[in-house]
């Protein structure tokens, strides 16, 4: 937590800049994939249930498809384990933040084939999202070094933490995280 002081209308006024630089928490994480789990799957992929049989084990390699700063491994994990409680993650020692080349193994799962194949699609939409983000916060930040980027709460609704989180991977700094976080006079308030 960063404390500053400002000053509006001569008079000192104190306030919290509590900048969001975690990852979001378990909670978070789980309500996220309850809704795209109720969006994608609902009751279940008939096409997958209707051709693999409910004990077959797939094995998958998670590869990058383009170069990119990583964002999101924990949550991607968080999907497969949400559908397969079994399921078994290698490493291929990547953490969120990191650069990864284009056709990179960024993590190898192996679980169920049914519940891979129910959650590729939302495993790989959010990671897909939160490394989009990165990496282009990636590239504002290199170019406009010294100075820094800080983010916006201009997110997609439910998607705040999970946004920040990924501006932050990308080496941007968290401005506020909501209306409650700051006093930031603006020109409609005038």
């Amino acid at each position: 937590m960063t404390k500053k002081y400002i000053s509006l209308k001569n008079e000192s006024i104190y306030i919290k800049m509590n900048f969001m630089s975690q990852e979001p928490n378990k909670e978070q994480i789980h309500n996220l994939i309850q809704i795209g789990i109720n969006e994608d799957i609902g009751s279940g992929d008939i096409t997958t249930r209707s051709i693999i049989s409910a004990d077959q084990i797939f094995e998958a390699d998670i590869l990058a498809r383009d170069s990119m700063v990583l964002c999101g491994l924990n949550i991607l994990k968080a999907v497969f384990k949400y559908l397969d409680s079994n399921v078994c993650y290698s490493s291929y020692s990547f953490k969120d933040g990191d650069y990864v080349t284009s056709g990179s193994s960024i993590l190898r799962v192996k679980g169920r084939a049914v519940a891979l194949l129910e959650g590729e699609r939302l495993a790989l939409n959010i990671l897909q999202r939160l490394c989009g983000i990165a990496s282009l916060t990636r590239e504002y930040v290199d170019r406009a070094n010294p100075v820094e980027i800080l983010d916006t709460r201009k997110t997609t609704p439910g998607l705040r933490v999970f946004e920040k989180y990924a501006v932050h991977c990308g080496g941007g700094k968290n401005h506020r995280f909501g209306l409650y976080d700051a006093i930031l006079v603006k020109d409609n308030h005038i």
